[in-house]
Formats: structure tokens, sequence, C-alpha cells
């Protein structure tokens, strides 16, 4: 078998990042209610602002997530496609 090292690495990496229970539980709350800002975030997850902040910032930094700024409210969504597979995939049998 012959595998392209880059790609596989790339793959780990994306699977690390959505790998914390917070990014998961923001992720699939990003694809159930659609775009949130941090305060919404912040209710449904019961965690400290700043936690979130971390962990919106990985995300973002890696290109799973985009953000829009409307006024003084930043609003989040998923914009990386493989993710939004593997979230669908992941939780399809509590979306029935």
């Amino acid at each position: 078998m012959n595998y392209d090292k880059e790609i596989l690495e790339e793959k780990a990496n994306l699977l690390k990042v959505i790998g914390h229970p917070i990014r998961l539980c923001i992720l699939r709350g990003l694809l159930r209610e659609g775009k949130n800002n941090v305060s919404f975030m912040q209710e449904c997850l019961n965690i400290p602002q700043s936690t979130l902040s971390q962990h919106l910032s990985k995300l973002r930094l890696v290109g799973i997530i985009s953000d829009e700024r409307k006024g003084t409210e930043v609003f989040y969504s998923v914009k990386n496609q493989e993710v939004i597979n593997l979230i669908h995939l992941l939780f399809n049998h509590e979306e029935e």
C-alpha cells in the first residue's frame, strides 16, 4: 500500500482538532442551529467565555469554521465540508 504521508498527516490533524468534546459540541450545535454567536454558544455549553474563545480560535485557525461580524457581534458557522460530513456521520443516529 502506498499512501501520501502529507494527506494522512492532514487528516490526522483534522481529527485531532475536532476530537475534543467541547469542539465536537460546538460543531454539532452550529450545524444544528446554523450561524451563532459566542453568547448563545456559551449559554448552551455552560463554559467560560475565555474557554469557548480558545476552542473557536483553534477551529478557525485550521479553517473548519468561519466568522462574520455583524455590528458588535461575531457569528460563526462551519465551512469545512469534510467536517460537516464527519459530524453528520458521527451523530446521524441521533438526528433521526
